[in-house]
């Protein structure tokens, strides 16, 4: 086995090492404050066993990928738009920057009075968070389309449709899935926060209510099941743009 493909071990491994050292071995901390590896792994086995890790997971992803969705439905038109047209970016350029820097969390009381608590408003709340990179990706993806091929295509006769749907839309893909994989990560971020707040189910409903009972155990094996979620995600993205570029 080719020795590169070990480095990203070392760490997380030295890491673990540590991690039991300090709380199995000389017990510098109480299980309060930092679960054991032990620890961890009953409580995963725990929840596998009962299915209720797999069940929160289902749950979050649902949500990720709802919010993504519709993210992704508004503003990769939007984007294409705004990117073929100047007059209509500087229409929107002020709303959207007022908005965009807006935190998507700020938006969870909004959503719990206009949705009420459930998945319903996490799916808006990760729409928020979503949709403003993909939307700005997508543009700058538009706005990166060579000029020589537009021309060239306008000169032989193909008019906007064809100018956008056979020129400037497959120029813009790579951007595009960049902006749907900043997205990603931004959508995990916000269904946390959301379940947290206006759920009663899911990963950050999950780690909310362990935390609440002092069960620690169970509070770290939600962060790592997001994260490795995440990796997972993140890979899948990596390897599309990886096929798009090559």
């Amino acid at each position: 086995m080719n020795s590169r493909r070990l480095l990203p071990l070392i760490l997380p491994i030295a890491i673990i090492i540590v991690w039991h050292l300090i709380t199995d071995v000389f017990q510098l901390v109480t299980p309060y404050v930092l679960p054991s590896p032990t620890d961890v792994l009953m409580a995963a086995s725990e929840l596998i066993g009962s299915g209720r890790l797999l069940s929160d997971s289902i749950d979050t992803l649902f949500k990720v990928f709802g919010g993504m969705f519709f993210a992704s439905i508004v503003a990769i038109p939007l984007g294409i738009i705004l990117g073929w047209s100047k007059t209509l970016e500087d229409m929107a350029s002020f709303v959207i920057s007022i908005l965009r820097p807006i935190p998507p969390v700020a938006w969870i009381p909004f959503s719990i009075l206009w949705f009420g608590i459930g998945t319903v408003p996490a799916i808006f709340i990760i729409f928020m968070g979503c949709v403003f990179p993909i939307l700005v990706y997508t543009i700058d993806g538009v706005k990166r389309t060579d000029k020589v091929l537009i021309e060239a295509a306008q000169t032989l006769g193909a008019g906007d449709f064809d100018v956008l749907s056979k020129i400037i839309l497959p120029s813009s893909v790579p951007y595009i899935v960049s902006g749907l994989k900043v997205g990603v990560g931004i959508a995990l971020m916000c269904t946390i926060s959301a379940e947290m707040i206006g759920s009663s189910s899911g990963l950050g409903y999950l780690i909310l209510t362990a935390t609440n009972l002092f069960d620690t155990g169970t509070t770290v094996v939600g962060m790592l099941t997001i994260g490795i979620i995440g990796l997972i995600l993140d890979y899948i993205f990596g390897k599309a743009q990886d096929r798009i570029f090559w």
